[in-house]
């Protein structure tokens, strides 16, 4: 994980079955729930970067999408 002055944004995205934190394209945990996988990603990132640090945690593919039919 880079560590720069501006606030790290961290992403949850759904991958298959389950969810995964990532960082600047890097993938650093899994789970099959998404609180679990947040939680994950908060935690790792106050250990890195400390409490005073700012940063963002956002999910992605919460929606199912449809295609066409």
């Amino acid at each position: 994980m880079q560590i720069s002055h501006k606030r790290a944004v961290l992403t949850v995205p759904r991958h298959s079955a389950a969810w995964a934190d990532e960082h600047d394209g890097e993938r650093f945990g899994h789970s099959s729930d998404k609180a679990t996988a947040k939680a994950h990603a908060h935690k790792r990132t106050r250990r890195l970067l400390g409490a005073d640090r700012k940063f963002q945690v956002r999910t992605f593919g919460e929606l199912d999408s449809f295609g066409a039919r």
